[in-house]
């Protein structure tokens, strides 16, 4: 077998781990099939080079995360910008991954991180500190604060909404990966989830109960 070099073996097993985590979840993926399907030979390989199954997870959403910034460099409105504007940004960036197969498949890991991004505490996840999406989350954190949302009421809610955009971007990636054809045509599709995703950011704040 012909050797390659540590970043090579590291892409492999990043490769793996996308496909594996997307179809069987990413606690239910096991790490020697990333391993096998990597083709390598050291069981002990994601250990080597990520230290852990969270490592090699963290390696895989570092990728993902970073073809999702040079999509919102064009993307991101000026200084303020209305919700919904701000809303279809995120949508249209996230959106940018159904392309590829690779895209898709990390759309479907996504979705079982959502709340993993540190949105209820305001403190990001590492991939995401300093990342134009997690600037781009704070500008419409800003814009419910302008409504009168009180803070918890603000990060549950943009927590939720974000946990619906994962979810509807994970079952359009799993229909694409699946060969199943929509029931409606992507531009329609994108244009009601920025819709929807906005009315439930929009809600009229709930009398207390």
């Amino acid at each position: 077998m012909a050797r390659t070099s540590g970043p090579e073996t590291r892409e492999k097993l990043i490769r793996a781990a996308e496909e594996l985590f997307a179809a069987h979840g990413v606690d239910g993926a096991q790490l020697r099939d990333v391993v096998a399907l990597a083709g390598q030979a050291n069981p002990s390989a994601v250990q080597y080079h990520f230290g852990s199954r969270a490592g090699l997870l963290d390696a895989v959403m570092a990728g993902r995360q970073a073809r999702t910034e040079q999509v919102l460099a064009r993307l991101l409105p000026p200084a303020g910008g209305e919700l919904e504007e701000l809303v279809g940004a995120l949508v249209t960036a996230e959106a940018s991954e159904l392309r590829t197969d690779r895209g898709r498949r990390c759309l479907r890991i996504s979705a079982q991180l959502s709340h993993e991004s540190g949105i209820r505490t305001r403190t990001p996840h590492p991939t995401l500190a300093g990342t134009a999406y997690w600037h781009l989350i704070e500008r419409i954190a800003d814009r419910l604060a302008e409504g009168g949302l009180p803070e918890p009421l603000l990060l549950e809610r943009l927590d939720l909404a974000l946990t619906v955009v994962g979810a509807a971007m994970a079952d359009r990636a799993r229909q694409y990966l699946d060969g199943v054809e929509p029931i409606i045509d992507e531009g329609l599709f994108l244009a009601d989830l920025v819709g929807t995703t906005t009315a439930l950011l929009r809600a009229a704040r709930p009398r207390a109960s």
